[in-house]
């Protein structure tokens, strides 16, 4: 325990002098994000696309479901899927979250998983977001990360293999199964996957279950099962939650209006979108854009 609260002062304070603003700011390796937040953030909702997520100072809880996740600084994010869920946030003016997100890359997972091939490795049942005991592997790969963040030439010569040696810690983990399911493509955690990257690629589109389901090659009730245990929501909430949170993304980088949201994320009524939205962010599609314009200002 002693070593991990070192190993986290040590990533903190390597992590502070990178900062540019609350919430991510891109790093000098483009898969590299630097996260800091110095205020508490109540629960909300929100998406991280695949990566670690590795917090040095601070406190983040996420709910999927019936779920609670903590991490902090004795403990590193695996998330596999994107899914739609709750965090809410625990930093201050004095101590802000401070943390780094590494995003997954398929071409590397899959290069990764297959040089390391029949691995002898713990098995345990993958979870697409769950939170992992750091070890000495997993620190010592994130201060060598976060040191070479410093310097333009180091990031030049060593950024993709201090990127590469925090994936592989990631990998020998305890959610390393999780982490091959994305590339090994068999089983029904891959299924499940590889219909949640087909809604992705289409949020606007409507799909039905039966669909999903061919696609997935299972039954209509395997498949519910098996997505819900996964995603802890229907496919019918998982899609109305995706677009919601594209569209809140549309509204906040000012691109498109209300109107212009709504249809860009598929839906045929805007009275409609507004109540859905709402009732998932607790403030309206307008109120949320104004609130975003007035902390720019």
């Amino acid at each position: 325990m002693a070593s991990t609260a070192l190993a986290g002062n040590a990533l903190a304070d390597l992590i502070a002098p990178l900062v540019k603003r609350d919430g991510i700011s891109v790093s000098r390796l483009s898969r590299v994000g630097v996260l800091c937040l110095a205020r508490r953030q109540e629960r909300t909702p929100l998406m991280y696309e695949p990566s670690l997520i590795i917090i040095a100072q601070g406190r983040k809880v996420g709910y999927l479901g019936d779920r609670e996740i903590h991490y902090n600084p004795g403990h590193y994010l695996v998330q596999t899927l994107p899914l739609p869920f709750e965090c809410e946030t625990h930093g201050s003016p004095e101590a802000p979250l401070l943390g780094i997100s590494v995003t997954l890359d398929p071409a590397l997972l899959s290069e990764m998983v297959t040089a390391m091939g029949n691995m002898s490795l713990p098995f345990t049942s993958p979870k697409p977001m769950a939170s992992v005991a750091m070890n000495e592997g997993m620190q010592a790969a994130m201060l060598r990360l976060a040191s070479t963040l410093h310097d333009d030439i180091e990031c030049s010569t060593m950024g993709e293999a201090r990127i590469r040696d925090v994936v592989f810690e990631a990998l020998k983990g305890e959610q390393g199964p999780a982490l091959r399911a994305l590339v090994k493509g068999h089983g029904h955690y891959s299924r499940i996957v590889q219909v949640l990257s087909q809604l992705h690629r289409h949020f606007a589109e409507d799909f039905t279950v039966d669909q999903l389901a061919q696609q997935a090659n299972m039954s209509i009730s395997t498949f519910h099962q098996h997505f819900k245990q996964i995603t802890r929501s229907s496919p019918a909430q998982y899609l109305k939650r995706l677009r919601l949170l594209k569209a809140q993304q549309l509204l906040l980088q000012d691109s498109h209006n209300v109107n212009q949201a709504a249809q860009a994320v598929g839906y045929r009524s805007v009275p409609q979108f507004s109540r859905d939205y709402k009732r998932y962010f607790g403030a309206s599609p307008l109120q949320h854009k104004r609130q975003e314009q007035a902390l720019r200002a």
